[in-house]
């Protein structure tokens, strides 16, 4: 765990901090829209039930693949935004403090001082690379799914199975995700307004210095 702050910064209750810039939330919001469609839109697909009340296959499968296809979209145009790609910068980097919070996390060690975390915590931050790495392998085997003629059946075939599986996966873990934003009011009021108290800041991100 590294060494605290050496400057600490005086709590003042009902103090709110920057958290998130516009293009951060724009982006989380696309995304977030954009994954709830191929969500339901893939239930639609593979559950009978769903099909049979929602009918318009064909329409339900245009909207989904379209959908997929513009996942990556929000995050690309969101990188013109400096502190969106500082976002991405602090998500994509590990240190030793993530690894006590995780360690932590797998005792189920919920004290302060056990799980020290920056701007993102290390659950976050493995959340965020894997979803990003599930959205890819997605769009490819969804376009091999797509564009049926220009591969050979059995490249299709693996894609079919990977895709449908490694959807399974992806609602499992969104739900996860949801179910931990559900618990977290504070984190859902950054992501929607863009500031956060600055007494759950110190909490639950002690080393993270707005």
């Amino acid at each position: 765990m590294p060494p605290p702050p050496d400057t600490a910064v005086p709590v003042v209750p009902g103090t709110r901090v920057r958290r998130f810039t516009t293009a951060s939330r724009w982006a989380h919001r696309s995304v977030a829209f954009l994954m709830g469609v191929c969500v339901v839109t893939a239930a639609c697909l593979y559950l009978p039930q769903l099909a049979e009340l929602v009918g318009r296959r064909e329409l339900v499968v245009r909207v989904h693949e379209w959908a997929g296809l513009l996942l990556p979209v929000p995050v690309l145009v969101s990188l013109v935004s400096r502190a969106f790609r500082a976002d991405l910068g602090f998500l994509n980097r590990f240190g030793p403090h993530d690894r006590v919070w995780l360690r932590a996390a797998l005792r189920r060690d919920k004290r302060r001082a056990a799980r020290p975390a920056g701007k993102f915590n290390a659950g976050q931050k493995l959340y965020a690379a894997w979803i990003a790495g599930a959205t890819l392998v997605m769009l490819g085997t969804g376009l091999l799914m797509w564009f049926t003629h220009l591969t050979p059946l059995m490249w299709r075939t693996s894609a079919t199975f990977v895709h449908d599986w490694l959807a399974l996966t992806v609602g499992v873990v969104l739900a996860g995700h949801i179910y931990m934003a559900v618990n977290d009011p504070e984190a859902r009021r950054g992501l929607r307004t863009g500031s956060v108290d600055r007494e759950w800041a110190d909490r639950e991100h002690p080393l993270w210095r707005p």
